[in-house]
């Protein structure tokens, strides 16, 4: 199966390191990230999931550990916004380009604002969506960050 997507290849243009996970992607899982994370044999933490959301009604994606759950409030804070609300599937897949399950920070169609949660990214290395379902890539938290466009922020709710 070829690595190749969008969002690989937008990494590869920005010329930084990165490595392409492959592994089975079974549908209809509810919490993909931690099956992917399970599938690799990662830490759930270090294996981020995007979310697309919508704050005052303008699309912005949030990049948060698999095992965390997203904060609207804090989501709304961190991109200066008064309200956030998840974003439908059909519309994030219109918007990025890419299926649900499958949706990377990297080489979206439309790019849209964009943070990552600050607590994961201090880990030499994280893994994230590649651009297709059942294709994750590693690489440095600070590579994310400068491919993406992104802000540190904390967008998760706390542990309960």
């Amino acid at each position: 199966m070829s690595t190749a997507s969008p969002a690989t290849q937008a990494l590869k243009r920005a010329g930084v390191a990165f490595r392409p996970i492959e592994y089975d992607y079974v549908a209809g899982q509810d919490r993909i990230g931690l099956h992917a994370a399970e599938a690799i044999g990662a830490e759930p933490g270090r294996v981020l999931k995007t979310l697309m959301v919508e704050i005052d009604g303008k699309p912005a994606c949030a990049v948060i550990p698999s095992d965390r759950t997203l904060s609207m409030k804090k989501v709304a804070a961190a991109f200066g916004a008064k309200s956030a609300q998840m974003m439908p599937p059909d519309k994030a897949e219109r918007l990025t380009g890419f299926h649900t399950g499958g949706i990377s920070p990297f080489g979206q169609k439309r790019r849209a604002p964009l943070a990552f949660e600050a607590g994961a990214l201090s880990v030499p290395e994280i893994v994230l969506n590649g651009g297709r379902r059942g294709l994750m890539v590693a690489l440095a938290p600070a590579d994310a960050l400068a491919v993406a466009g992104a802000q540190a922020a904390d967008l998760c709710a706390e542990r309960g």
